[in-house]
């Protein structure tokens, strides 16, 4: 409950005082009637009308109180908030070759286990907004197509690994085209792409240029990320020995990003290129991207007053009748 005129509550303070002005008068000034002794009448207890003689005038005060407190209108506040969402449509493009079991991606135990973890975060953090997934090697198809059901979609991501039913190598041009063909039916006002991968395109049947121009005709905006260091570097490789027991041994392999077409792939579509050398870095550019790339919310508030003064104004006069009534009936005094 709300008042939609408080300053009339600084009536009961000329209210208070002519109370206790009529109470000092009552005790001060009495009526009199002249009699012969008066002794005999002190004797006589006294009775219940005598004792209820102050019932009009607290009936009156009570009804001036209602009447006070119906000109402060109380009033009862209906708040309906309205959120208009603005969602951006995402699709997460993930390179899952061997190459990304090379462990330099501190604190993190290889390069897709740290994307897995941080792109689990990055998905926890946007929950506006419609998220796919397309995953990649020598070949590229749709994990999971755009959607809100982000559970879903987390599950999916926590069992990524590189797979030997799939194409070797890195299709970087037939994974873009995939995720640019996903992204083809949004009606998002904005639709963005985060493709990230640690090698060079050298496989798949769509040239990663050709991929970038379907891209921009769909007026797509690319985040490309680099991961993993360049260079000389140990692939972890399990088998199985003699007694059933897995054994890691590593193979020498050499992981370079083209830094250039990923480069490109950003700045023609207005997105941003970054390299991720080790875990926290990765986690930054997440960071960036979800800062770049802002849910637009707007919140609308309505409010419905209703007015409650009709019962204090009833009070009032009902209070007032019950006062009248009694002073002149029950409690009438003579003189």
């Amino acid at each position: 409950m709300i008042w939609a005129s408080p300053l009339a509550f600084l009536l009961f303070i000329p209210l208070v005082g002519v109370a206790a002005w009529m109470i000092y008068r009552s005790k001060k000034s009495r009526p009199t009637l002249q009699f012969s002794s008066v002794e005999f009448a002190k004797t006589l207890p006294k009775t219940l009308r005598v004792r209820l003689r102050w019932l009009p005038l607290a009936f009156l005060f009570a009804s001036l109180s209602c009447a006070i407190i119906a000109l402060a209108r109380p009033q009862q506040a209906d708040t309906k908030v309205r959120r208009n969402v603005e969602g951006i449509d995402i699709m997460l493009t993930l390179d899952i070759s061997d190459s990304m079991l090379i462990e330099d991606m501190a604190p993190y135990e290889n390069r897709i286990e740290a994307a897995k973890k941080i792109l689990t975060e990055f998905v926890n953090s946007r929950e506006n907004d419609r998220i796919g997934l397309v995953v990649f090697m020598g070949e590229a198809f749709t994990r999971v197509p755009l959607t809100l059901d982000h559970q879903l979609l987390i599950k999916s991501i926590s069992q990524l690994k590189p797979s030997r039913n799939i194409k070797m190598g890195t299709a970087i041009g037939s994974a873009l085209a995939t995720a640019a063909g996903r992204m083809r039916d949004s009606t998002a006002k904005t639709r963005v792409v985060v493709f990230a991968t640690d090698g060079e395109s050298n496989s798949g049947l769509i040239d990663p240029d050709t991929a970038l121009g379907i891209a921009k005709g769909y007026g797509l905006k690319i985040y490309s990320i680099g991961i993993g260091q360049d260079g000389d570097a140990q692939l972890p490789i399990e088998s199985i020995d003699a007694f059933g027991r897995k054994v890691k041994r590593y193979q020498p392999i050499h992981s370079s990003v083209n830094d250039d077409l990923l480069g490109r792939m950003a700045s023609e579509t207005g997105g941003k290129y970054q390299r991720a050398t080790d875990g926290n870095a990765l986690r930054r550019v997440f960071r960036d991207i979800d800062a770049l790339e802002k849910t637009k919310i707007d919140v609308s508030q309505y409010t419905k007053y209703s007015e409650l003064f009709m019962p204090w104004v009833t009070a009032a006069v009902w209070l007032a009748v019950i006062a009248l009534f009694l002073g002149q009936t029950l409690f009438r005094r003579v003189p």
